[in-house]
């Protein structure tokens, strides 16, 4: 059984069930809908929430099935909003290391990803303070592109901004020396916030000041200061130039925040952020790199 025993593919599927079965549909932004004989959601709108097949959704809780990815994991915790202690268990009864904090397969916040399922109309995304992207909504996804597939150091925008050129046709590049030094300060700011030998900011810092002069010589000026708002241009590659206000709410540790872009007061951003709603994500879908593969994609 793909390494996991017949006793913890049984609690893996009970376990999935007694979660799904505690959540409202309103509680994820699913309508409650007529005729629901059982609590909770349904099995296909986990899978849907999830990513996963129908099939396979079935599979697990009935105790079977191939064993779970620690992708399709991280993403069960989110779909079902597993507290941080659920959410390492579901890991253990998969028979996957449960991630360090910080990472691509971050557990969010329940409240964070609440926040976000009542955001329908703002672009918005939760990302961790090393510019990790955990989740995004569907107009965070057309406005800058789909930016959970990165893994290992280019999980981080930061990383990417200083290390690949495709990264910045995100702005302006007239925008693009200001962005950095935002980006170094307020990384500096994330990394005093956290453990002095904290593995994952150390192993960033030292990446970049080995490979990008840019980054070492803005390293050297000792500018701190969290990204709490900002101002952004924003090009798309569809609508054109969009400007936008983008606020924060930080988690109470600090390691995550929920980002949301709002159109600048006095631009013609609150009408093409409508136009983006309508354009969706067709743009993203049409191209590979949404994938977060060896090609860039567009983020920030």
């Amino acid at each position: 059984m793909d390494g996991m025993s017949a006793v913890k593919y049984a609690e893996l599927g009970a376990f999935l069930r007694s979660r799904r079965e505690r959540i409202r549909p309103a509680d994820v932004g699913l309508p409650a809908g007529p005729r629901r004989r059982v609590p909770g959601l349904r099995r296909e709108e986990v899978a849907q929430l999830a990513g996963a097949s129908v099939d396979y959704y079935n599979e697990l809780e009935r105790g079977a099935g191939s064993q779970p990815s620690e992708q399709m994991i991280a993403a069960l915790a989110r779909a079902l909003r597993l507290s941080a202690d659920e959410r390492d268990y579901l890991y253990r009864l998969a028979d996957r290391p449960v991630p360090v904090q910080g990472g691509a397969s971050s557990h969010v916040h329940p409240g964070m990803l609440d926040l976000l399922g009542r955001m329908p109309s703002t672009p918005a995304q939760v990302i961790t303070d090393l510019h990790v992207t955990l989740v995004q909504n569907p107009l965070a996804v057309a406005l800058v592109g789909d930016q959970t597939g990165f893994r290992g150091p280019r999980a981080s925008f930061v990383h990417r901004w200083f290390t690949e050129p495709d990264a910045r046709l995100l702005y302006p590049e007239a925008d693009h020396e200001g962005q950095s030094r935002a980006f170094v300060a307020d990384l500096r700011a994330a990394a005093a916030r956290r453990d002095a030998k904290d593995p994952e900011a150390g192993s960033m810092i030292r990446t970049l000041l080995a490979v990008s002069p840019e980054f070492a010589a803005l390293w050297a000026d000792h500018d701190v200061a969290f990204r709490r708002d900002d101002r952004k241009r924003i090009v798309h590659p569809t609508i054109g130039l969009i400007e936008v206000n983008c606020l924060n709410l930080f988690s109470e540790d600090g390691r995550q925040r929920l980002l949301w872009f709002t159109p600048a007061v006095g631009t013609e951003s609150a009408g093409l952020l409508e136009l983006l709603g309508v354009v969706g994500t067709q743009e993203v879908v049409s191209s590979p790199r949404r994938t977060g593969g060896s090609s860039p994609t567009r983020s920030g």
